[in-house]
């Protein structure tokens, strides 16, 4: 086996490009102004563009719409019962799978969280992941329980 020498490495076919050579006369086709036009700031030597510059017209990263905020990833759906609405259900025992059932929360809703907005007259046991104070107290007046689930 033969081995290798650094003088036999060379490029892949068509990884390299002959270099353009510019202003070598008219025939070239590069001639007299090098491809660069015929005035302004593009013209000159040593002249730079800044990324993104689109020759005056507004770039298009300060054209696009600009992103606000960020959105959770492991967000929690919340559906929340007023304890006013928990003697309109005909049940002894309330939770979100019952209240999903009867189509009073929605399909999408993961925690169900009681709030104490009204009043309580009949004693139920209600089932949910989080109890306002004042909705425990009416729970627990009526003569029902709330338990954390």
């Amino acid at each position: 086996m033969e081995r290798i020498k650094l003088t036999d490495l060379r490029p892949a076919d068509g990884a390299t490009h002959s270099v353009k050579r510019v202003g070598r006369g008219r025939a070239s086709g590069l001639g007299k102004t090098s491809s660069r036009g015929n005035n302004g700031e593009g013209q000159r030597s040593g002249r730079s563009q800044k990324r993104g510059f689109e020759g005056g017209q507004m770039p298009a990263y300060r054209r696009a719409p600009k992103l606000k905020g960020f959105e959770l990833v492991n967000q929690t759906v919340n559906y929340e019962l007023n304890v006013s609405k928990l003697d309109k259900i005909e049940a002894a025992e309330i939770d979100l799978a019952l209240l999903k059932e009867l189509g009073l929360a929605p399909n999408i809703a993961q925690v169900l969280r009681v709030l104490g907005n009204g009043e309580v007259k009949t004693a139920k046991t209600i089932r949910a992941r989080h109890f306002s104070a004042s909705a425990k107290e009416k729970i627990e007046a009526a003569g029902g329980k709330a338990e954390i689930v």
